[in-house]
């Protein structure tokens, strides 16, 4: 039903605690954490990590428009040849992937917001071959796979998160641009989560795949600011995006699903005015897990390695304004919050390293670069 007012009580009780789907999840301090957080490097507006395969080295997006280079407790240098972005508001640099087979080919993956005709942008994404030497490194053959369309004004809601399928098929989240009508435009490529080959060509058997042109690439739509974009280890995709005031997500991403987007939403529009929930229109799929009041989520990644034991098989999302790192738990294609740990930071970012410890990036200027590993 579309929510009504409550008591000023209830608010304030329900604001200290998180939501997710009605049930709270606990929230750790920094003494009862069970990891110590080593701050490694800094950088300037990190969005995006990626570890190289020999687990010394790893890529970061600045999203100014600067792609380093950085050694584990050793030099950061720049990658040239990086393509020019739109910077500003939440627009710029953003991800960095390997190709499944970079060992072999040497190409990586970079999602940034560029110019368009007139005050207009839109994501890109491109690839390009990374070549490192002793006097530097650079990437070389740079070629643009996918763009948004339309492209339109304003500077947030790229979403632009990029990740490969067990299958080798390329996903990437693409924002609404705070445009809302676009995410059910199937027309457009706003606002929907799309299915791509390596190369940015179109699998024959997407779902959509008969209609051609941008609608050939979707494989969900009715989302708003998807920033999170990971398979678990059974080969499901989940989603996890910024809802409006109110109702961030984490989907079970299907192919020609629809999550109702900006007709359906846990949240509500940052005026006031309601926006009717997920159950007043059973067609739209509804969430797994939704939190008000927000987390913020800026990115998310299963865990798979053996340092965290008690985490295998939990999905690790960032927090912006909650500054935390959240832990969720599954039983199948249920989820839950089950811990949040308080950062006291912005957090951009999560991955695990090759030895199975978690890194994260705090956003903005500055931004350190932390190594969590089992508190001694």
């Amino acid at each position: 039903m579309i929510r009504t007012a409550v008591s000023l009580a209830f608010l304030s009780l329900f604001a200290a605690c998180s939501a997710s789907n009605g049930s709270n999840a606990q929230t750790t301090s920094a003494g009862g954490k069970p990891f110590e957080a080593a701050e490694i490097a800094k950088f300037n507006e990190p969005w995006a990590m990626a570890f190289l395969p020999n687990g010394r080295q790893m890529l970061v997006t600045e999203k100014s428009g600067k792609l380093k280079l950085y050694t584990i407790n050793g030099a950061t240098i720049d990658v040239t040849g990086v393509p020019a972005v739109a910077y500003g508001g939440q627009g710029g640099l953003g991800d960095v992937v390997l190709h499944p087979k970079f060992a072999e080919n040497g190409l990586i993956y970079l999602s940034y917001a560029e110019p368009g005709n007139g005050d207009t942008r839109g994501a890109a994404v491109a690839r390009a071959r990374l070549v490192t030497d002793a006097v530097g490194a650079k990437i070389e053959g740079l070629q643009v796979i996918w763009r948004q369309s339309p492209k339109v004004s304003g500077q947030g809601h790229y979403g632009h998160r990029i990740v490969f399928a067990p299958d080798g098929h390329l996903f990437i989240s693409s924002g609404e641009r705070q445009k809302f009508d676009p995410a059910q435009d199937m027309k457009a490529n706003l606002g929907k989560v799309l299915r791509l080959n390596d190369d940015g060509s179109v699998p024959d058997d997407n779902p959509f795949a008969a209609q051609g042109g941008v609608t050939a690439q979707i494989w969900s739509l009715g989302h708003r600011n998807p920033l999170g974009l990971a398979f678990d280890a059974s080969g499901k995709l989940w989603d996890i995006e910024m809802g409006p005031k109110g109702g961030d997500e984490l989907n079970l991403v299907k192919p020609r699903a629809n999550y109702g987007y900006p007709i359906v939403s846990n949240g509500d529009h940052y005026d006031g005015k309601p926006i009717p929930d997920h159950d007043t229109r059973p067609e739209f799929a509804a969430p797994a897990v939704w939190w008000t009041p927000v987390i913020s989520p800026s990115s998310l990644i299963f865990y798979s390695g053996d340092v965290f034991p008690q985490w295998k098989g939990s999905a690790l999302a960032g927090g912006l304004s909650s500054e935390a790192l959240v832990r969720i738990s599954f039983d199948g294609e249920k989820a839950k919050e089950a811990e949040r740990f308080e950062m006291g930071n912005r957090i951009r970012a999560v991955a695990q390293g090759p030895d199975g410890a978690v890194w994260l990036l705090e956003d903005g200027e500055g931004g350190r670069l932390l190594k969590l590993t089992p508190r001694r």
